[in-house]
């Protein structure tokens, strides 16, 4: 399959918006998810999208990123492993291993280059506000998003245009001589979201919320090996008896959401009840010092009342 003009410039153009959302607009749509969804709706096979899209969402589940630090581009990964993947047939793991991640580290090097590009503009702005030129400052901080946008479409653009021909090689050789190597990208493919969870878990307090964790792997294992038994059984009984049409389906994972839901919003409850719970504390004790401050003023009252008999004595 041919990439067509269309599809070269439809996915350029969005790889150029995914940074500018993320920097300006917020809008959520610069995720790897969308942008799989996305790339796969415009090269007609959004399944594949999704897929390599959910794998790289889960690969940077963890990653941030501070201040100026760069981060990898799992946006711009996913959009041209999902359009070399649909339009070579490379495999949907193995499209991730050895397309969208390498893509998505090498691009960080080109968001370094468009922080020093933008530089020129910022200090435009600089000057813009010292003349109290406002018209330069809104021109100037539009134009600022240009060489963001830039570093982003004129790779993808290049890599589209020149490089399927590359990629159409590349899977060749993967499906022949060398399909230990296949075999090998696939399962990395297929264990990097393992990865973004590792990675996301060092930064939760697991340690604080450990009993969560064990009976949610609980619960998730044993509900897997039901569903997976249930369906094995299924399977046999449809090849003994033609007659047996029932499809049993695998374990939704909107079933294991929901559990998830269910422990938070628990957890949210009792956090609320403690935060609740201690201003009523302090206003119990703030009460009761001032008890205690009125007794004692009332002792000293008396002591005095005391003292003033005996002058009158």
């Amino acid at each position: 399959m041919e990439f067509t003009v269309v599809q070269i410039l439809l996915l350029t153009a969005y790889s150029m918006y995914n940074i500018y959302d993320e920097l300006q607009m917020n809008s959520s749509l610069s995720q790897p998810v969308w942008a799989g969804m996305i790339s796969g709706l415009i090269m007609g096979d959004m399944k594949t999208g999704l897929i390599i899209g959910a794998a790289l969402q889960l690969t940077v589940l963890g990653v941030g990123t501070f201040g100026g630090a760069s981060k990898i581009d799992a946006n711009s990964g996913t959009v041209l492993a999902t359009a070399f993947s649909v339009g070579t047939g490379m495999k949907a793991a193995t499209a991730v291993a050895a397309i969208g991640v390498p893509v998505a580290a090498l691009l960080t090097s080109f968001d370094i280059l468009a922080r020093f590009a933008n530089t020129y503009f910022q200090h435009k702005v600089d000057k813009d506000i010292e003349n109290f030129n406002y018209k330069g400052i809104e021109r100037h901080t539009i134009l600022g998003a240009l060489p963001w946008c830039l570093s982003r479409g004129i790779p993808v653009f290049l890599a589209l245009a020149l490089g399927q021909g590359a990629v159409k090689t590349m899977v060749t050789y993967l499906n022949g001589d060398l399909s230990w190597l296949n075999t090998g990208l696939q399962t990395a493919g297929a264990t990097l979201p393992a990865v973004g969870f590792a990675i996301l878990l060092h930064y939760l307090p697991v340690k604080k919320h450990i009993a969560y964790l064990i009976l949610g792997f609980t619960i998730t294992a044993l509900l897997s090996t039901i569903f997976t038994s249930i369906q094995t059984v299924g399977t046999g009984l449809g090849a003994v008896s033609k007659s047996f049409t029932t499809t049993f389906n695998a374990l939704p994972m909107l079933a294991i959401a929901l559990i998830g839901g269910a422990f938070a919003i628990i957890q949210y409850k009792k956090s609320m009840a403690k935060l609740n719970s201690a201003p009523a504390a302090g206003t119990k004790n703030d009460s009761g010092s001032a008890d205690e401050d009125e007794d004692e003023d009332d002792e000293f009252e008396d002591a005095d009342g005391e003292v003033e008999g005996d002058e009158e004595e």
